[in-house]
């Protein structure tokens, strides 16, 4: 089985990973661990903040790691925001039924009333080295495209609405 969870930084995809790990014991790998260390060692000089960029130059190694753990028949968590809505089209149907996805999403009224524990709680898994400085209404659009998009694409998601509370028993 290969759990993807998908959704814009600061949703909780990390903690989500975590929880999961710990109950079924299924490792999971993080998109932006695999990112930091292309950058660092110089295989890419795509910038920190070229998402696009790094979508594309990040998800055919992601892809290629998914299908591999299929082939060999292993479980695997990955997160992160690089994983595309068109990612269905990478695969066949065999695949497909070894993949589940999610995608956390945050309602504007949520993230309006609730922004201080988000940047607080944003070191809660990971010790990131620096602050986010998050743009509210880029971070509520980043939202509502991905509810787009997941309802485009007829993807599974988790609406985080009132209280951050997410069934992590998938």
């Amino acid at each position: 089985m290969v759990i993807l969870i998908a959704g814009t930084s600061h949703t909780g995809k990390t903690i989500l990973a975590q929880k999961l790990l710990e109950k079924y014991k299924y490792p999971y790998i993080s998109i932006d661990h695999l990112k930091m260390g292309l950058i660092r060692s110089k295989y890419t000089n795509i910038s920190v903040e070229d998402d696009e960029n790094l979508e594309k130059y990040l998800w055919p190694i992601v892809r290629e790691i998914i299908k591999t753990n299929i082939e060999n028949n292993q479980n695997i968590i990955i997160e992160g925001v690089y994983i595309p809505f068109s990612f269905k089209d990478d695969f066949s149907e065999e695949y497909l039924k070894s993949i589940k996805y999610i995608c956390l999403i945050m309602t504007e009224k949520y993230i309006k009333n609730n922004i201080e524990n988000i940047l607080k709680y944003e070191n809660v898994i990971e010790n990131r080295l620096y602050k986010d400085n998050i743009n509210i209404d880029e971070f509520i659009e980043e939202n509502k495209y991905n509810l787009d998009m997941c309802k485009k694409y007829g993807y599974n998601y988790i609406l985080i609405d009132d209280k951050y509370d997410i069934d992590w028993r998938y």
